[in-house]
């Protein structure tokens, strides 16, 4: 065929320009067959409300200071694949003997949330944030956003690791909202990601509480006069009640 038989195709469209007010095309048109991104943006669009907007940019505006940034960066590395929660599980079951059986289970119930919030996520398929302004402070392991796994599996740390060591509380509670915290200040979360991904893993670790407590030991009198029970190795052990002098009575416990 020769050159001057075949159809001109149509100019490319020019593309915008952010210097002139007068352009009307969208940096990400979602109209714009030749943006690539043009789906993406439209579903980001009907996806999440302008207060979720706002709240994301007042957030990744906190990174722009190096040290919440480094924060943010260092809280974000450190839950990936919920490995922070797991590595602390795994150690304490080899530090507290005792409570060995307990230890494993909630590690294994943190890995469990986790898991569950991926699965989620490849039904959801909601797509990461395009922040407005600024680039995201850390690179995510997938696409996806809803719900956070990061939250999720924080949040299960928290309640289980709580339960086994309840001394613990005060560092695992605040660690755990600050890595939830971590993931609006990096960018790469919506903030309803997060308080989904933290309802997922605090009701899943709570569901599993009674096999947490498989194993226990008595330490201690409660407040009814029942032996406190305590996370070991052996099986549910159910204490007897105490008499006056604080001694169990006969057969002061049976385990079951």
């Amino acid at each position: 065929m020769r050159d001057a038989d075949r159809t001109p195709r149509p100019n490319r469209p020019n593309r915008h320009d952010p210097s002139d007010p007068l352009d009307p095309l969208d940096p990400l048109d979602p109209l714009d067959p030749l943006d690539p991104r043009g789906g993406h943006r439209r579903r980001e669009r009907s996806g999440w409300t302008a207060a979720e907007r706002r709240l994301l940019a007042v957030m990744r505006g906190c990174g722009d200071d190096p040290r919440v940034a480094a924060a943010a960066r260092a809280l974000s590395h450190g839950g990936e694949h919920a490995a922070l929660w797991l590595a602390a599980g795994l150690v304490c079951s080899v530090a507290d003997r005792e409570r060995r059986a307990g230890w494993l289970r909630g590690t294994a119930l943190v890995a469990t949330a986790h898991l569950a919030s991926v699965g989620i996520k490849q039904v959801v398929r909601r797509p990461r944030p395009l922040l407005s302004a600024g680039e995201p402070l850390v690179r995510t392991a997938g696409r996806h956003s809803f719900p956070s796994s990061h939250a999720a599996s924080a949040a299960a740390a928290a309640v289980t690791f709580g339960v086994l060591r309840p001394a613990g509380r005060a560092v695992v509670r605040p660690l755990a909202a600050a890595m939830c915290v971590s993931r609006l200040v990096a960018g790469v979360h919506y903030p309803t990601d997060v308080a989904a991904g933290a309802l997922l893993g605090g009701l899943l670790a709570r569901g599993g509480t009674a096999w947490l407590s498989g194993g226990v030991r008595p330490t201690g009198v409660g407040p009814t006069g029942v032996g406190r029970a305590h996370v070991g190795r052996a099986g549910v052990h159910l204490p007897g009640r105490v008499g006056a002098t604080g001694a169990g009575r006969s057969g002061g416990g049976r385990r079951v």
